[in-house]
């Protein structure tokens, strides 16, 4: 079971069911990740329902009948939240790293339940699962990761002062570690957009948003409890972080069990 889960759905799941409960909670939109306007019609009841599918996709992650439908029902929900707020502020705002990073955000975590789906699904010959994890879509989908990866980097340089401030008192050099990591993100969405050792790119990246989670935001977490968003800077951290290892995966064995079937008949010798 712990095998089928892994630390990409595991974490993918937490982050997500995590971002649900919080709408629900507050009878509001995840602070900065969902930024709806607070004068659209019924603001309070469609952050419920958007918690509720959080929520109901990220269950169902977790159990292995439900797990497709889970992960379709995520990267449905967060390719219409990029197409709804992630696309049209970018199209105001051209040139501001922070509309670039909303939507790489969006997009990332859009990547992480397209590759569950596929994980997840049975692949027949003519089925979504099967165009969803051809070689090409799959291709497609790392390189959004990897433009995410350099949209993340250049956010980090753009607000290296609000990144540092973020970063736990107790580590030194927290200006140049806002930097580094900034380096990190361009390096490794670098390599996946042109293809120099992607995967060990991506895995690294994995591991340095993972450690992100238990360095930064659990600390920040602790320290400021009420505040709802540093609930949703962690969660979403947690979700981005098993998206990354969902992408890891795909560079590796086959995505899921099903996917280790083939999709056509394979001769046998007589």
């Amino acid at each position: 079971m712990l095998r089928y889960l892994g630390p990409g759905r595991i974490l993918y799941a937490t982050g997500m069911a995590g971002l649900g409960a919080l709408c629900l909670a507050t009878h509001d939109f995840a602070p900065q990740w969902q930024a709806v306007p607070r004068d659209i019609p019924a603001h309070a009841a469609l952050a419920d329902a958007c918690g509720a599918l959080l929520l109901l996709g990220a269950a169902g992650l977790l159990l292995r009948r439900l797990a497709a439908v889970g992960a379709a029902l995520l990267a449905l929900f967060l390719l219409i939240l990029a197409l709804l707020l992630g696309v049209p502020r970018v199209a105001r705002e051209p040139l501001s790293i922070l509309a670039w990073l909303g939507l790489f955000e969006t997009l990332t975590t859009m990547v992480g339940a397209w590759l569950l789906y596929v994980q997840a699904a049975a692949p027949g010959p003519e089925s979504l699962a099967a165009r969803a994890g051809s070689g090409d879509a799959i291709g497609a989908a790392r390189l959004l990761v990897g433009a995410g990866m350099v949209v993340f980097g250049l956010a980090h340089f753009a607000y290296a002062d609000f990144t540092a401030s973020m970063i736990p008192a107790w580590l030194p050099a927290r200006l140049p570690l806002a930097y580094f990591t900034g380096a990190c993100h361009l390096a490794a969405g670098c390599a996946v957009l042109l293809g120099i050792w992607p995967a060990l790119a991506v895995r690294l990246e994995a591991i340095m948003m993972s450690a992100f989670i238990v360095l930064v935001h659990v600390p920040a977490v602790a320290s400021r409890p009420a505040d709802h968003g540093q609930w949703a800077e962690l969660f979403l951290a947690t979700a981005l972080a098993g998206a990354m290892w969902t992408v890891a995966a795909s560079f590796g064995a086959p995505l899921g069990a099903r996917a280790r079937e083939p999709l056509t008949p394979t001769p046998r010798p007589v």
